[in-house]
């Protein structure tokens, strides 16, 4: 279907689409999320697919929002991509994420760590960097200097 066909109504799930908006430790849901809300034009996913353009902290995310809003002939400007951290204060989480492994451990033991304890932070940073990001996780592992213990 294209968006020129696009419901007026309210999709039958939104309460689900909202919720998958807002989960932060997954941003392909969330783009995938995107595209299903550009089929439906009413008030309530134009707001929900203006926030996410506006807020999310993957700039692929708040892309797709913005196709999908200029699709449903919205007049809106995609903001600038950040030039700072994604996410505020993340070599403090990541020099925490180190400490509290052994001295010796290895690169994936941090990143299942990673992982585990913030998987949102985890998840916004791959999908900011995409490729780039393993490479990117591992020189920042090697290079982050821990207080002595």
């Amino acid at each position: 279907m294209n968006n020129k066909e696009a419901k007026s109504e309210l999709p039958p799930h939104f309460k689900e689409l909202k919720k998958s908006a807002n989960r932060t430790s997954n941003w392909r849901e969330r783009l995938d999320t995107v595209e299903e809300l550009g089929q439906w034009k009413n008030e309530q996913t134009i707001k929900l697919l203006t926030r996410m353009m506006m807020t999310d902290t993957v700039y692929k995310v708040q892309e797709a929002a913005f196709r999908q809003l200029k699709k449903l002939g919205e007049d809106v400007q995609l903001p600038p991509k950040k030039k700072s951290d994604a996410i505020k204060d993340v070599m403090k989480i990541l020099v925490r994420i180190k400490k509290s492994l052994p001295e010796d451990h290895t690169f994936k033991e941090f990143e299942e760590k990673f992982k585990k304890m913030r998987l949102d932070v985890y998840d916004t940073y791959e999908g900011e960097m995409g490729a780039d990001f393993n490479k990117w996780l591992e020189n920042t592992w090697a290079s982050l200097s821990l207080p002595n213990r």
